[in-house]
């Protein structure tokens, strides 16, 4: 089959690459176009557009899904599948081009936790379990037939970052299995209200949301499991954030302690030397790596060591 693959950031290169060793025929790729970032604004490439210009393999880079001459150039490659793996929502003239279809990788078990961060909302939400998912692309966002999926266990104290490691893996080898049925015909699909049926889920699936800076700033009012269930869920990025002193502080590990207390949440407790401590209202989180306001990021004994509450 020729195929077109479409995906932005690192998550997508481990199934661009899985795909190519798997011996696919990717005949395009099509990635974000280059962004000015950094203090110097230099043009940055996307992490897939780089592994694109590697292993020599024609890139688009459309501002515009809907112009005409990309839709041109599109369809001169005569692809039978399209691939999409983190990248953005696909005018219906796109994603119905090829004669068998649009696959979509997704950070979840759909149909839970559709939208634009999974992988942060089910840490959040305090999961045990997530998954990878396949499907095929339909008009509305993340509700494509299911083809594929697999599940992964979340730890107790897994951050989104870690998380988005192993479900990029999971996912690569996923899409392959999805490519290979695709290709040989043999698969099934499955609804997603089918799926919402047969595990008697009684309630609308979650939703996972983009992720705006309103959700990463810290309720200290809230029991401390969901606050450090947060900071895991925002770690490494877009990051969990409070105040010390009137200055930002972001906080990329933490643990927690539930305890009867009766110290003012949002309050802090330090020893000057070993620990920096907040207080919920049924326990303390504390700091273990953190990043202030205009400084590096930093393990929280070297932050006391040069730091004066």
């Amino acid at each position: 089959m020729k195929i077109i693959f479409m995906g932005t950031p690192d998550f997508a290169v481990a199934s661009l690459d899985a795909l190519l060793k798997d011996g696919q025929n990717i005949v395009a790729v099509v990635t974000a176009p280059d962004k000015p970032a950094g203090r110097g604004q230099k043009l940055q490439e996307s992490a897939v557009k780089r592994y694109a210009v590697e292993h020599d393999l024609p890139v688009l880079q459309p501002l515009k899904l809907k112009d005409e001459a990309f839709l041109e150039e599109l369809k001169t490659f005569n692809a039978d599948l399209q691939i999409v793996v983190a990248f953005r929502m696909l005018p219906v003239v796109v994603w119905d081009m090829p004669a068998k279809g649009t696959i979509n990788l997704h950070g979840s078990l759909l149909p839970q936790y559709r939208g634009a961060a999974p992988i942060n909302w089910a840490i959040i939400n305090g999961e045990k379990q997530t998954g990878v998912s396949t499907f095929f692309l339909q008009h509305e966002i993340d509700t494509g037939n299911i083809l594929f999926s697999q599940s992964v266990e979340i730890l107790e104290d897994e951050t989104a970052g870690e998380l988005h490691d192993k479900l990029m893996v999971v996912g690569a080898n996923l899409l392959v299995k999805t490519v290979k049925a695709v290709e040989e015909n043999k698969y099934d699909e499955i609804s997603q209200q089918e799926v919402i049926a047969q595990n008697g889920l009684a309630e609308e699936p979650k939703h996972a949301p983009k992720i705006f800076k309103d959700t990463c700033s810290i309720n200290w009012n809230k029991p401390v499991k969901d606050v450090y269930n947060l900071i895991r869920g925002l770690s490494p990025y877009p990051t969990a954030f409070t105040s010390l002193d009137g200055k930002t502080v972001k906080i990329f590990a933490a643990k927690y302690e539930l305890t009867n207390h009766e110290v003012q949440p949002g309050n802090h407790l330090s020893d000057g030397k070993t620990y920096l401590k907040f207080a919920c209202p049924d326990g303390f989180i504390l700091l273990e790596n953190i990043q202030m306001e205009g400084k590096k990021r930093i393990n929280i004994t070297d932050f006391l060591r040069g730091y004066r509450l």
